[in-house]
């Protein structure tokens, strides 16, 4: 036995006082420390916000992302408590603030329903900030209290008066657990509070980003009806108007709004309290019994058709379904911290008895929907009946043997967690794949061509593409919720290994539609990979080197060049040089400014139009509803050689300022002088590393080299621009660049060694943060309508910087 062990005493037992145990084990309380997590902290100031409009006391929530990523989050509800806790003896709000497991949600004299129910989510969010405070409007008073890291840094104190009631809590996320980011990403935010403002159709949010600008207001006063609406605004309903059921029973309220669309795929999003519970429970379940029920009997009534009459099973009810159910339970018994499934056994029972009442009442009421839905879940009945027995007579063929001995190249280790398979493009890949892999671990599945968009695509056509039938029996696991059985899978690795082009791009796109869509356990089980393939080769002589992408290769380009050659800096004050890792740093910097100006050129804002934005720290859109700035940005503008057109109003934000402005000579050039541009990614891109390499965007520069003889030799060039591309040049100076289109462009030798070798290749996990954001995504890309996939298109061509066609 160890002397460590033999030292295991009571003093060795640590005892975590206060919010230390929070700092300390952080994933336990929000999940991970990841992005996923940071946006956890907002939505548990939010929803203490939401519980008490839920309790009746708040109509309004205004949520601000700070420019140093801070967050503040506002309600108009009755404040925290203040008074000094009669046990504690502090503050309510300080006890709130500071301490887990302290709230008002354990019993129901305050909150009759809740979303948090542990006390820790306010405690949290101030235990894992480097600094925050709250603000609390009761009492006709304005108290306030601040801390850092989970610790009262200030008593409580009165700083004025107000009529109004209400808490505002600030919180800056400590960089020391968020390791990975820190930076809120805005479109994250917006869909949640979406979210929120469709569940409490009475409450008014408005969301607002310094950082761009960027603001949305929400009232969604349909509910989750226009929740529904919004949802399947892609797609062509199979009704015009979605289904509501509402109802209350044993303190439990119920919504449910659904509607059919004419896809194939189930869209259900599930909420308790207004927490998202994206792994269902019981009151998911109770809908689906419900459902199945009222439309199975429904088509055993004597007014249906004969040609209608089919036995239905869950699958077949829930194809092309989008639904959001909504209950508010006193006391929903949760697994775990993060809340992603319902437990109370008692809420089936009451969500099935609410939805079989009222839909048994609507289908005889509206019997020409009702006949639009049963015809829909018939046809879906017959075609999962007609794929069942595709995959029967596969199976008495022996199919799947013949499937996996005809092209999959099968490796030798028996265990799945050790096991991954390739999945490739082409035959010719795949034969490089083949040679080059490692065979004790890797498979390799090369498929041909394209295969099926199973977005469009009911199931049994699904199961008759030959492609999709490799790919399932390669995988061993089954499809569809019947025969699916992760616990079969047979590799815990799925990487697919396409081309850097576009026909790689959409054949990654398609595949990934096919598990998302057919087998989301496997992606949400972190299964999935992306394999990262080399862009670029750089030969030298007998050596040679792989770059993922340009800015790699930039990075050592500039680092060899460091080795024998330096910058000279001439401006108009002094003359400096630039060596080593600085003069490495300059240009990195420098070249993705290079880049970002070719993108802003593509937009018809030209380099001299951007160095002048960013000179006069052009940072939100707010900025140009301030007319009076707007007037002086165009004054300093008229002095160049530039047409200024009058300023108006802007067409598409109120409050707004913007004009129009040309290049003298070449009207062809012409820009919008807008809010728009602090919006714009690259622009934002170009702030933060602005003034870092402003002193160098108007300077002259020498380059110095040394030869191989040691000799010393200057090379004067214009600009900033000119000067990255002799470096750049001078060290490609000797060797050989080549650009990957393709896989088989590889020799086997290669494409291990960059690709596949483990100890090298480079692969991104495929996950889910946002279900409803990632449903949509695939819906715009693949589906049947062509006005949203037109519309991203426009929204995001000028956002390529490498097409291939």
């Amino acid at each position: 036995m160890t002397e460590e062990n033999n030292n295991y005493g009571a003093e060795q037992i640590k005892v975590l006082d206060g919010l230390e145990a929070v700092r300390k084990r952080p994933a336990m309380y929000i999940g991970s420390t990841s992005e996923v997590g940071l946006h956890h902290l907002i939505w548990e100031v939010v929803d203490n916000s939401i519980d008490e409009a839920l309790a009746g006391y708040c109509d309004r929530i205004r949520i601000t992302i700070h420019e140093d990523n801070s967050v503040t989050v506002e309600d108009n509800g009755r404040g925290i408590p203040v008074d000094m806790h009669p046990t504690e003896q502090i503050s309510a709000l300080e006890l709130v603030m500071t301490t887990l497991h302290a709230g008002g949600k354990f019993d129901h004299s305050t909150y009759k329903v809740s979303g948090g129910l542990h006390g820790v989510g306010v405690s949290v969010v101030n235990a894992l900030s480097s600094k925050a405070t709250a603000v609390v409007r009761r009492n006709g008073n304005i108290y306030t209290q601040s801390y850092e890291y989970g610790d009262k840094v200030s008593e409580l104190e009165v700083i004025g008066t107000s009529e109004k009631t209400g808490s505002t809590i600030t919180f800056t996320p400590d960089s020391g657990i968020f390791t990975e980011t820190t930076v809120y990403e805005y479109e994250t935010v917006k869909n949640r509070v979406r979210e929120l403002s469709f569940l409490n159709k009475d409450i008014r949010i408005h969301l607002k980003d310094e950082r761009s600008g960027e603001e949305d207001k929400f009232h969604a006063s349909g509910g989750i009806v226009s929740y529904v609406e919004y949802l399947n605004r892609k797609r062509t309903p199979v009704f015009p108007e979605p289904l509501f059921l509402k109802g209350e029973k044993d303190q439990v309220e119920v919504e449910i709004a659904f509607q059919y669309f004419d896809g194939y795929s189930e869209r259900l999003f599930s909420f308790v309290n207004n927490i998202n519970t994206r792994e269902g429970g019981t009151h998911v379940a109770g809908f689906r019994s419900s459902l199945t029920k009222c439309i199975n009997r429904y088509a055993n009534d004597d007014v249906v058709p004969k040609n209608l009459k089919e036995k239905m099973g869950g699958d077949d009810v829930r194809e092309g379904l989008t639904c959001v159910i909504s209950v508010r339970v006193p006391d929903p018994q949760f697994e775990g911290q993060t809340k992603t499934k319902l437990g109370n056994s008692e809420v089936k029972s009451i969500v099935e008895s609410v939805c079989t009442e009222q839909l048994t009442i609507f289908f005889e009421q509206n019997p020409q929907i009702a006949k639009k839905i049963l015809t829909k879940v018939v046809d879906a009945a017959r075609a999962r009946d007609a794929a069942r027995k595709a995959r029967d007579l596969s199976r008495k063929k022996g199919s799947t043997s013949l499937l996996m001995a005809g092209k999959l190249a099968e490796c030798q280790e028996k265990d799945p967690a050790k096991r991954e398979i390739f999945i490739v493009e082409g035959d010719s890949a795949g034969g490089s794949a083949k040679q080059g892999r490692d065979r004790s671990i890797q498979a390799i599945l090369p498929l041909r061509g394209k295969i099926m968009n199973v977005e469009k695509a009911r199931f049994d056509r699904i199961l008759n593409s030959e492609e999709i039938k490799q790919l399932i029996a390669a995988l061993g696991c089954g499809i569809g919720n019947e025969e699916f059985e992760i616990e079969k899978l047979r590799y815990h690795k799925i990487i697919i290994m396409t081309d850097a082009d576009v026909d790689g791009a959409h054949i990654r796109t398609l595949l990934l539609t096919f598990l998302y869509r057919q087998m989301l356990p496997l992606v949400q089980g972190g299964f999935v990979y992306i394999g990262q393939p080399p862009l670029y080769r750089l030969g030298k002589g007998k050596k040679e080197k792989y770059f993922l992408d340009e800015s790699t290769l930039n990075s050592h380009l500039f680092s060899q060049a460091s080795e024998k050659m330096s910058v000279i800096i001439d401006d108009d004050e002094s003359q400096y040089e630039l060596t080593g890792a600085d003069m490495i740093t300059i240009l990195e910097k420098l070249s993705v400014y290079q880049r970002i100006v070719a993108f802003m050129n593509r937009m018809n804002i030209w380099e001299d139009m951007l160095y002048f934005l960013l000179e006069n720290n052009i940072r939100t859109a707010d900025q140009f509803s301030d007319e009076s700035f707007v007037h002086n940005l165009l004054s300093q503008l008229s002095e160049k050689d530039l047409i200024i057109g009058n300023i108006r109003s802007c067409r598409w934000r109120p409050d707004c300022y913007e004009a129009d402005i040309a290049v003298r000579g070449k009207v062809q050039i012409m820009m919008t002088l807008g809010p728009q541009i602090p919006l714009i990614n690259e622009y934002r891109k170009a702030l933060s590393i602005f003034e870092s390499i402003r002193p160098y965007l108007k300077s002259g520069f020498t380059i110095k080299s040394i030869n191989k003889n040691n000799e010393e030799s200057l090379n004067k060039v214009s600009d900033w621009n000119e000067m990255v591309q002799t470096v750049q040049d001078e060290s490609f100076r000797g060797s050989h660049l080549q650009r990957y289109k393709g896989l088989g462009e590889m020799n086997p030798e290669q494409l291990w060694d960059t690709t596949m070798n483990p100890e090298n290749r480079t692969l991104v996990q495929v996950t889910i943060n946002d279900a409803e954001q990632a449903d949509d995504i695939f819906t715009t890309l693949m589906g049947d309508k062509v006005e949203p996939r037109r519309e991203f298109i426009q929204n995001h061509a000028l956002e390529v910087t490498d097409l291939d066609i």
